[in-house]
């Protein structure tokens, strides 16, 4: 049987629910500049698959990395690490 290539996974907070059975999940990155030594902030906003409808804003998630769902969707719903307060 052939072995699978592992997804990458990301953790991310929910920005938007809007669509039906898609979220928007935006992960903050704190970089270091190379030269400056500043700390900055990168901004990643991922579309994600998600099937139930069970998402909403604030909620910290994990993604899976997918096949391409659509346009834009090549993510995917695997869990709701914590619920928005």
């Amino acid at each position: 049987m052939a072995e699978r290539n592992l997804r990458k996974e990301r953790i991310g907070i929910v920005s938007s629910n809007k669509m039906d059975k898609s979220i928007v999940v935006t992960r903050v990155k704190r970089v270091k500049h190379p030269m400056y030594g500043k700390f900055l902030l990168n901004t990643t906003k991922y579309v994600a698959h998600d099937e139930k409808n069970e998402c909403n804003e604030g909620d910290k998630v994990s993604i899976m990395e997918t096949r391409p769902l659509s346009k834009s969707k090549r993510w995917r719903l695997v869990e709701i690490i914590e619920r928005a307060k």
